[in-house]
């Protein structure tokens, strides 16, 4: 009957190998410096000392785990084996011996204390965010962050992190063929630090749990909304370090990466300039008025880096997101409608506030939906309608 078994499902079993080898080769990648590593089991080094210590303190534990369960389990074993019934040994009846009982009581109650040692000296030099050289509030939205730099250089700047959009077009595509090294843990807006300063992270959320977490940083504390949580870290050596979210926050859980670039201390100042004058830029005067044609170039921009995750890039939605292309309240001849939606979210969450775009992304991205797909109604939104509805 095995043999039988074998023969008639072997053509089947080679069919799976050789499916299971092609899609190896398919989505082959490398190793990504700063994130994870192909088949990686254990925890990173990391480029801090916290990161270092973490390191190292589940290297010894779990080496002294695997020491206590070799030993008690070749105890055991040896004790069934030796007094087995079968060579003649018979069941002893004896009470229990105090020494016995003192010497199992002690012996885990010192391990614990080794253990707690170290422990201890690592969870409270994680949790000391004092003297930071720069703070920097990171706030989980489903399904991107944004960070705030609140205090030291670059304070002021803000700005939303999202995965970038090609890479989530490969992902809609079905992850097809060979995919980069860095497949959903490209954003188009990294989080930048100086090296060798101490980066103090606020995290919250604005709508269910996340968690901000980057293991070569040595960091993972969770984001949960109307809290504020802290931690902090101080990269040691420059370059991407790579995250995900750590809590399972909703559909796009899968999609809402994390990307820390450390640079110099000249290079960060570099880039502080650049993205206040990327800032300044985009602050437009809301009592501007736009022509269709160039509030419909700005609401693509604005829908591709936003909207597309959730409604998709056609405007159609998908399972409990619902399409914007024919929708009553997108093609509404009263703006207030459409605008109300964006400003405060609806349906508990599923649809988010987008009250951190400015005024102009938010007027440009009303009227790129209500002129996009079949949504054909001529409608220019301007961005004086939604600041007089976000005064309200």
């Amino acid at each position: 009957m095995k043999s039988i078994w074998r023969n008639k499902y072997r053509p089947a079993n080679l069919l799976l190998a050789a499916g299971a080898a092609f899609s190896s080769a398919a989505h082959a990648v490398n190793d990504l410096p700063g994130g994870p590593s192909v088949r990686q089991l254990n925890l990173p080094v990391g480029v801090t000392k916290i990161a270092q210590e973490q390191h190292l303190l589940h290297t010894i534990m779990m080496i002294l785990c695997t020491v206590i369960f070799v030993g008690v389990f070749a105890v055991m074993f040896y004790s069934i084996w030796k007094h087995r019934k079968s060579v003649g040994h018979k069941a002893a009846n004896f009470h229990e011996s105090v020494v016995v009982e003192v010497i199992w009581t002690i012996v885990p109650f010192l391990i614990v204390i080794i253990m707690a040692l170290p422990a201890t000296k690592v969870l409270v030099a994680q949790k000391d965010t004092t003297n930071a050289d720069l703070t920097i509030k990171t706030t989980g939205y489903q399904w991107k962050w944004g960070y705030d730099y609140l205090n030291g250089e670059g304070e002021g700047l803000a700005f939303i992190s999202t995965l970038d959009s090609s890479q989530r077009a490969m992902s809609d595509a079905g992850a097809r063929g060979q995919m980069p090294d860095d497949y959903l843990l490209k954003v188009d807006n990294p989080l930048v630090v100086p090296v060798n300063k101490k980066v103090r992270i606020i995290t919250t959320a604005n709508d269910v749990i996340h968690a901000f977490a980057v293991p070569q940083l040595g960091l993972k504390q969770d984001a949960i909304p109307g809290f504020v949580r802290d931690t902090w870290f101080r990269a040691e050596t420059v370059g991407d370090y790579y995250g995900q979210c750590q809590e399972l926050c909703g559909k796009e859980h899968a999609y809402m990466p994390i990307h820390v670039k450390v640079v110099s201390a000249a290079d960060y100042t570099t880039w502080v300039a650049a993205k206040r004058k990327e800032a300044a830029a985009k602050l437009d005067d809301p009592t501007k008025v736009w022509t269709l044609p160039d509030m419909l170039a700005r609401g693509e921009k604005v829908y591709a880096a936003n909207c597309a995750a959730c409604h998709q890039a056609n405007g159609k939605g998908a399972g409990p997101i619902k399409p914007l292309d024919g929708s009553a309240k997108v093609t509404d001849a009263d703006h207030k409608v459409q605008l109300t939606v964006l400003l405060n979210g609806q349906n508990n969450g599923a649809m988010p506030s987008w009250k951190q775009l400015s005024d102009t992304d938010l007027a440009a991205v009303a009227t790129y939906t209500k002129n996009s797909w079949s949504n054909k109604t001529g409608q220019l939104v301007q961005p004086a309608e939604v600041l007089a509805l976000r005064a309200k």
